[in-house]
């Protein structure tokens, strides 16, 4: 079972918060890859309003349940791709939890979330997929887990961190904090990191070496037979994910 976030091959098209720094964007263009600016949802908090994953879930490397406040955007940007836009049921507002359906985190055979939270859609469409749901306390899954391996992943939540070790899945458990999201006191680290597919190479939005575990970071990174590579010389931030998609 393919992660979508961790794809075998190489993504043909990334979803990007349209707010980004222009390096990251220069960077990923390198890759070969075509870059879709997301649209603000004005439905949430400002902060988080262009961050693909708090609107987008991508059940897998072509198929993506967005939410019907942002649903006609992407149904037009993404026209004539072959990539399956299923508009899902929860209409997203601003007051938690009331914003977290399709913000999933998907590690190896599971689906991490609030699952009562859940959009119905996107729940039928994960079944469907075979995958089983972990419920925790945090809402923010994805953007708390930041996915390096099929069975290894990074987060500073404790919820998350507890609920994967029961499941044999090798979490490296890091600090809150050192990762910037204007309009809060900090950002997480699934929403600072990406993975193109294709390779071994774990994306981070920018420096994270002021980070206190930086150390446990980069050795967590090589225990995984991956390398890290910076997209931004500034400080790392949570950009909200990077969806990516596939053609084929």
């Amino acid at each position: 079972m393919e992660n979508p976030f961790l794809m075998n091959k190489k993504a043909d098209l990334l979803i990007v918060d349209a707010r980004v720094d222009e390096s990251i964007i220069s960077n990923l263009k390198k890759y070969n890859v075509e870059i879709i600016k997301t649209i603000e949802c004005k439905d949430i908090l400002e902060p988080v309003a262009y961050h693909p994953d708090m609107v987008i879930h991508p059940v897998n490397h072509n198929t993506i349940v967005v939410a019907p406040n942002v649903y006609d955007y992407y149904k037009e940007v993404l026209f004539k791709k072959p990539i399956n836009i299923i508009k899902g049921e929860k209409l997203l507002n601003r007051n938690y939890p009331e914003d977290i359906a399709y913000n999933v985190a998907r590690v190896w055979k599971y689906a991490v979330h609030k699952v009562k939270n859940m959009d119905p859609k996107l729940k039928f469409y994960l079944l469907k997929e075979g995958l089983e749901f972990i419920d925790v306390n945090q809402g923010y899954s994805k953007c708390s887990t930041a996915i390096i391996a099929d069975k290894a992943v990074i987060t500073s939540d404790n919820s998350i961190y507890k609920a994967l070790i029961k499941q044999g899945i090798d979490v490296l458990h890091i600090q809150e904090g050192y990762i910037d999201l204007l309009g809060f006191d900090y950002g997480f680290i699934g929403g600072a990191t990406s993975c193109i597919g294709g390779n071994d190479v774990i994306l981070f939005s920018g420096d994270y070496t002021s980070h206190s575990d930086k150390l446990k970071i980069n050795n967590f990174i090589k225990k995984n037979r991956k390398s890290s590579k910076i997209l931004s010389d500034k400080k790392i931030i949570d950009i909200g994910s990077i969806i990516t998609l596939r053609y084929n």
